[in-house]
């Protein structure tokens, strides 16, 4: 009886929380500009990472991995899950060699809402993202983009 009132709760959850057991793939566009991934680790943080093209630096190319922390009880819609989330983590910025710009290493701090359909598997996404440039010296810049996901399960 047990297991039957757990399946039952479990079920209730819906589609959307069956992708906080997946992985997904899509794109960002913005600054940076390119794929992304997401692996959900718990029903509320998932890795995050990334490789894009800046449109600011327009030859660099952009690695990125996060932690990211979801906050599920902070706004509700009427259809589907709109999780709040922050989390932390680091990029790396490959400079041109042509153009003598360095290769840059920083931690980034996102900060985003995901939309997480109810019947299909997709996400959709928005992010700011501050990043703290520790190396080759200090520095600060500010990514934001928007994205969707594929959830393979």
């Amino acid at each position: 009886m047990r297991a039957l009132v757990a399946a039952a709760a479990f079920g209730s959850v819906g589609v959307a929380h069956a992708q906080s057991h997946g992985f997904g793939a899509g794109i960002i566009v913005g600054e940076p500009t390119g794929l992304c991934g997401k692996l959900w680790q718990t029903r509320s943080t998932a890795l995050d990472f990334g490789a894009a093209w800046s449109f600011v630096d327009e030859t660099d190319f952009h690695l990125h991995f996060d932690i990211l922390v979801h906050r599920f009880d902070v706004l509700h819609v009427d259809s589907g899950k709109l999780p709040l989330y922050y989390g932390l983590g680091v990029r790396i910025k490959f400079g041109n060699g042509d153009q003598n710009e360095d290769t840059r290493v920083g931690i980034r701090f996102p900060l985003g809402l995901d939309y997480l359909l109810a019947k299909d598997p997709f996400d959709v996404f928005v992010e700011v993202v501050p990043i703290l440039d520790l190396a080759p010296e200090t520095e600060v810049s500010l990514n934001a983009s928007v994205g969707f996901r594929y959830w393979f399960h």
